[in-house]
């Protein structure tokens, strides 16, 4: 299977994972109007799967170092399989919730006050398990992130204190999908051998692990967005048969989303090896940047807003982006 073996191209992986998971919102601005998130969500989820397992038959089946994906899976511990799986359970009743938030908060709100959460409570949780780096320099930028939350969350304030209790929900639902998120990512490093070069009995390699935290997110799915579908946070109830009359082009939109974040989880994962679980994670989340540009710069979310929004913005950006590189510096 194909492994980096250098600390620099692992960054490099970390940096196209915050561009992947910053970005794949906005295929779900991409669909048809009147597209509803709960539809969009079962092509989201399909993609994730489906990019999985074409990188575990590839990348993961390549190569002399390693495991290759079909040995893997035959020799795995259900242990291991069930913690992968946990992973993915945990991450979609966290990921649905951040998906409603943006639908009625905003790019430029959800991912910085959920994302920003989860990457200062997984950062933590995943240097428990394995303490890779520098803390002083890792905790510093963890740090300046959790500033960087309390500027957005203080501009989104400023913009919505004349809004309906809708926007109040939106933040709402963005800090519980942010603690649920930063939970997700230790069960599946927890299920993987940890020097990829050297593979242990009853553990997964990174590829097969990923395909189990998909095979989790797919399968919980008939439970959390059916009953999101029944039950949404804005709107009338929505039916499967509401799903099978959509578009090409949205249906389309959300694989496309589903195999960009999955793109940006399982380089994130390859990385880890190199890197560590808590500098990969850490650096996989700055993708709150990234959306939250998309959000001010090309969706004008903020253009409304009142004087002084903006200086709490580029401070907040400012935040992120020195708090990213004391994360790298930490290794």
């Amino acid at each position: 299977m194909f492994i980096i073996q250098t600390y620099s191209l692992a960054v490099l992986f970390c940096i196209i994972t915050m561009l992947c998971w910053g970005s794949w919102a906005n295929t779900q601005k991409l669909a048809a109007n009147n597209w509803r998130f709960e539809l969009f969500y079962w092509d989201y989820v399909i993609g994730i799967l489906l990019l999985a397992l074409l990188f575990a038959l590839t990348l993961g089946s390549t190569g002399d170092s390693g495991r290759s994906f079909l040995p893997d899976v035959a020799q795995a511990d259900t242990s291991n399989i069930g913690s992968a799986m946990l992973g993915g359970i945990i991450f979609n009743a966290a990921n649905i919730l951040l998906g409603a938030a943006i639908s009625i908060a905003g790019m430029s709100v959800a991912f910085p006050v959920g994302i920003g959460l989860a990457l200062a409570i997984g950062v933590v949780v995943n240097y428990l398990d394995s303490p890779v780096g520098n803390a002083l320099l890792l905790f510093g930028g963890v740090a300046l992130i959790v500033i960087a939350i309390l500027l957005n969350a203080n501009a989104y304030r400023k913009t919505a204190s004349n809004t309906s209790s809708v926007s109040t929900k939106g933040l709402a639902l963005s800090i519980i999908s942010g603690c649920l998120m930063g939970l997700f990512y230790k069960y599946v490093a927890q299920s993987m051998f940890q020097n990829f070069d050297v593979p242990e009995a009853g553990k997964l390699s990174p590829y097969t692990a990923v395909v189990f935290f998909s095979i989790g997110i797919f399968l919980s799915n008939f439970v959390f967005n059916t009953l999101l579908m029944m039950r949404p946070f804005v709107g009338s109830p929505v039916s499967y048969a509401d799903y099978f009359r959509g578009n090409l082009r949205s249906h389309l939109m959300g694989i496309i989303g589903g195999v960009v974040w999955c793109i940006g989880m399982s380089f994130s994962i390859i990385a880890s090896g190199k890197a560590g679980p808590a500098i990969s994670y850490g650096l996989g989340q700055g993708a709150t940047v990234v959306a939250a540009l998309w959000g001010i710069y090309v969706w004008h979310e903020f253009r409304n807003a009142p004087k002084g929004t903006n200086t709490l913005l580029n401070l907040m950006l400012l935040c992120y982006v020195v708090g990213l590189g004391l994360i790298i510096a930490a290794r």
